[in-house]
């Protein structure tokens, strides 16, 4: 008895052991993330709202329709950060199968910096924690299978922090008044339907033409240049579809969305959502 007794506690020491260190891990890299959150939220609410009046006026007619769309009862310049719950099916880097995805997302809209997160099944019961980091113009990103293993590590370079602003250029009609005259996107015109979103921050800047709906909403935003087929990370991608548009708090937002990497022509999803959460967070 005494033998069979010790071999059980052995067991369960093998399987309790890994078992804490995973949950341990898992709740300091959530925790560690939640930080960066909160540091976006709270230096957001710092910076006042950027906002030129007088600059509507001058803008290409597709992009004042927008802002009619966008804010029914005008732009509310009080909104500082946006806090975003997602859930849709996820393809990782150079694969081709999609898997259930959960993620969330904090953005300030007076800057450009945001706090993406993921969670992701890799193989039967191993799944990853993935994040992408961008504030005050240096990027990180990384994932980790069990929250333990490091699998992406990337730090900034010019090029992912030049990606790294569009990429909270794209995602912005979730947080369309950060795309309001006055802050850090200008707006050029193409036609009645197509205007260019410049944006210009920390020393860097990109730009995508953004496609309006007849009724005055955004449809499709693409990038100006090929992406890179072949990087081990999505990136920002290079064009986004939005649709499903509903108020929340006196904005409309996209409620469903897909982001994909496109080059020669083609596009490939990679990001295929809802938005399931949205909470607009006032200063």
């Amino acid at each position: 008895m005494s033998l069979r007794r010790n071999a059980l506690i052995a067991l369960g020491l093998v399987i309790a052991v890994p078992a804490v260190w995973i949950g341990w891990s898992a709740w300091s890299l959530r925790a560690e993330i939640s930080g960066r959150e909160d540091a976006v939220i709270a230096d957001s609410g710092e910076h006042p709202a950027a906002f030129d009046a007088a600059a509507m006026e001058t803008l290409p007619d597709p992009v004042r329709r927008y802002f009619k769309f966008a804010f029914p009862d005008g732009p509310p310049l009080d909104i500082s950060s946006v806090e975003v719950e997602m859930s849709g099916e996820f393809r990782r880097p150079l694969m081709e199968n999609f898997e259930p995805t959960t993620a969330r997302q904090v953005a300030s809209t007076r800057k450009p910096d945001l706090v993406f997160s993921a969670d992701t099944p890799i193989y039967g019961p191993v799944w990853a924690i993935a994040y992408d980091i961008f504030v005050d113009g240096e990027m990180e990103m990384g994932a980790k299978l069990l929250s333990t293993l490091r699998v992406v590590d990337e730090k900034g370079t010019p090029e992912l922090n030049r990606i790294s602003l569009r990429r909270w250029l794209l995602e912005s009609p979730a947080w369309p008044m950060a795309l309001l005259p006055g802050g850090p996107v200008r707006w050029e015109p193409i036609d009645d339907n197509h205007a260019r979103a410049v944006i210009s921050a920390y020393g860097l800047q990109s730009s995508m033409v953004v496609t309006f709906r007849d009724d005055g909403g955004i449809s499709a935003l693409d990038a100006e240049e090929d992406g890179d087929l072949e990087t081990p990370y999505h990136g920002s991608g290079e064009y986004t579809e939005r649709s499903d548009y509903r108020l929340v708090d006196g904005v409309r937002v996209p409620m469903s969305f897909m982001i994909a990497r496109a080059a020669e022509g083609e596009i490939h999803p990679f990001w295929s959502s809802r938005i399931t959460s949205i909470r607009f967070l006032r200063n």
